[in-house]
């Protein structure tokens, strides 16, 4: 079991008011005070409460993964991976389920070789070369090895579609939809970023988005994030957000 973040510490700014004012920290772990304003910010207001559209598999990154421990523990960390393969799951749309599987697997380490929480440009192809040289890893703890297609994902789920070389333009052809997806479900978990001009811009994804979506992801983030704050290890704060919200 991970030991659970530290104790919000009085003589420091929240990471929302720090965002404010442009004072983040190369390494961002989630607070309380940011939690419960982010909660308020939540899309559509107070209403109805979301339902997962069918089960998902849980697929947790283990922490050793990660490039720097700081970085399993922040934001882009082994709970953001979790939730990210949980969403895969839910937009990848005509995938097989092994496809789906091994998509998911992929998107829970896409940020694994960050070194902070800034942009870090390269982020995505040096996780997909981790996810090459580690196949084992990734079938011991989740029983799927990313192929191609996702692997080609995670390369280019940090590189804007403008952005793109010859090459990368011609792997996203290949494998248009996993990289949309992926895509899709890294930028509907930006609700735990601590200021809302970085949360989901809809408009700048090539997937089309359910209407249920955002505010499913919302309230992933707002429940495993609590349940992390309260004690719970990874694995156990995302199962709790994914039995609350299970389909009836």
């Amino acid at each position: 079991m991970n030991s659970p973040p530290t104790p919000h510490d009085a003589g420091r700014l929240p990471l929302h008011e720090s965002a404010a004012a442009g004072r983040l920290p190369d390494h961002q772990v989630m607070d309380r005070p940011t939690l419960a304003w982010i909660a308020d910010q939540r899309p559509g207001g107070p209403g109805a409460r979301p339902r997962l559209p069918h089960p998902a598999t849980p697929l947790v990154p283990d922490p050793s993964w990660f490039a720097r421990p700081e970085t399993a523990t922040s934001l882009h960390g082994v709970l953001h991976g979790a939730r990210v393969a949980v969403l895969v799951q839910f937009l990848a749309v005509g995938l097989g389920p092994d496809r789906v599987l091994a998509l998911a697997a992929a998107a829970a380490c896409h940020d694994c070789r960050r070194h902070d929480d800034r942009t870090d440009p390269g982020h995505g192809a040096r996780a997909a070369h981790w996810l090459t040289q580690h196949p084992t890893c990734l079938s011991s703890a989740f029983g799927h090895v990313p192929g191609p297609e996702a692997v080609t994902a995670v390369a280019l789920h940090d590189v804007p579609h403008h952005a793109f070389t010859a090459d990368q333009r011609a792997a996203y052809h290949r494998h248009r939809t996993a990289v949309d997806v992926l895509k899709a479900a890294d930028a509907l978990d930006r609700y735990r970023l601590p200021a809302t001009r970085w949360w989901p811009d809809l408009h700048l994804l090539r997937l089309q988005v359910p209407a249920w979506a955002p505010l499913l992801a919302h309230d992933l983030v707002i429940r495993t994030e609590q349940a992390r704050l309260d004690g719970a290890s990874d694995t156990h704060a995302l199962h709790l957000a994914l039995r609350a919200l299970r389909p009836e």
